[in-house]
């Protein structure tokens, strides 16, 4: 196997499990039990005032995969109420004994009302670094173990209980090609999702990625949540200026935005993901054999992208990265997508499109094959393809 790639993550009372610094695990998952301590903080993305906040940690256990890795991306499903917000880092390990400095992969909200949600810039090491929210390894080092770590704050004077359902990673290393599997076991399958275009909101709110143009992701994840009859309410989005189709979308970008980056961070948009109802992770598959496997199981990906003008049939523009919904396979396989940039055209009626099996899998594999996962928790998941490596 050329490539490899793992996912661990801890659910419920598997959150037990590790050292707890004032944190308590239950059927829920991990909350915030009492003060560990306290910190002096300036938002980073903020006006630059700083606050005093309490704080409770939880530390994973270490985590071995049983293969080297030099990439990893952190998954996580967490609720901030009143002003609470959680921190999550990793470190890594080369032998299992000497471990790496901790590297934060994000500072995150529910909402943008205490903190403005974040990734923290500028972390830089001779053997790696933090890419938004990827930990990488440079060239020459390769991992063999990592551990996470996430406090938990709320303003000093606060009683609020921010607690945390799912913690989790992907880890990967080796070629990223496509695979040319021509698979089989979803052709002829397309799942019933809502079809949804990011440029219906062209213009809207330009704090947020100068407008809709940018809003790849958290329109994808929409339309996954819709599959499932899940999302905001209404009196959610009510601050939503009349007039904006689909204002379940600007919700949607609102609270899964990076203020140091913008709306495609993949761990924030997998969070979002999970603060309704659904459990929601980022991963990487080996092929679009193993998206086959989701979707005959009734489960459509979030898919990351990136391509040249004309490099993949029909899709009509060119990225640097992007991401689209694969709802599921024509009967010879080819992949059918609905893909929120519309021919940079704004309408809902064109977001499905087929794209070319090896042409779509060869820009997929570009960005490492990964998606993201977003179910109910009572959907099951389908069997890992490579059982010695779960990477789901």
């Amino acid at each position: 196997m050329n490539r490899h790639v793992s996912f661990r993550a801890w659910r419920g009372d598997e959150l037990g499990a590790g050292t707890h610094v004032g944190t308590v695990a239950g059927p829920d998952g991990l909350a915030y039990a009492e003060t560990a301590g306290c910190r002096h903080l300036a938002d980073p993305a903020g006006d630059g005032s700083a606050r005093d906040y309490t704080w409770t940690s939880w530390l994973s256990p270490a985590v071995s995969p049983g293969h080297p890795f030099t990439a990893l991306v952190p998954s996580w499903n967490a609720r901030t109420p009143d002003g609470s917000w959680l921190e999550v880092e990793a470190r890594t390990s080369e032998d299992g004994v000497h471990w790496s400095r901790w590297w934060v992969l994000g500072r995150w909200a529910e909402t943008d009302t205490e903190i403005r949600p974040a990734s923290v810039p500028g972390q830089d090491g001779a053997d790696a670094r933090v890419s938004v929210d990827e930990l990488l390894a440079r060239e020459g080092t390769a991992w063999s173990a990592f551990q996470l770590r996430v406090t938990l704050l709320r303003p000093s004077a606060s009683t609020a209980t921010p607690t945390v359902g799912l913690v989790g990673a992907v880890v990967s290393s080796g070629t990223e090609t496509a695979t040319g599997d021509p698979g089989g076991a979803a052709h002829g399958v397309e799942l019933d999702v809502p079809a949804y275009s990011q440029q219906l909101h062209r213009g809207e709110y330009p704090e947020w990625n100068a407008g809709g143009e940018a809003w790849c992701s958290p329109t994808s994840v929409s339309m996954v949540l819709g599959t499932w009859g899940l999302g905001p309410s209404p009196d959610d989005y009510a601050w939503v200026e009349s007039g904006c189709p689909d204002p379940f979308v600007d919700h949607a970008v609102r609270h899964s935005f990076d203020h140091a980056y913008g709306a495609g961070n993949w761990s924030f948009n997998t969070a979002y993901a999970g603060l309704h109802g659904a459990e929601a992770f980022v991963t990487r598959l080996r092929s679009l054999a193993e998206v086959e496997r989701f979707v005959a199981a009734g489960i459509p990906l979030v898919a990351s992208v990136s391509f040249d003008a004309d490099e993949l049939p029909a899709a009509g523009y060119a990225t640097a990265g992007h991401l689209l919904v694969v709802v599921g396979f024509d009967a010879a396989g080819d992949v059918v997508c609905h893909d929120p940039a519309s021919h940079e055209r704004p309408s809902n009626d064109e977001v499905r499109v087929v794209y070319p099996r090896g042409a779509f899998e060869t820009v997929w594999m570009r960005s490492g094959g990964l998606v993201y996962v977003i179910h109910p928790a009572d959907v099951p998941l389908p069997p890992p393809a490579v059982p010695a490596e779960p990477n789901w």
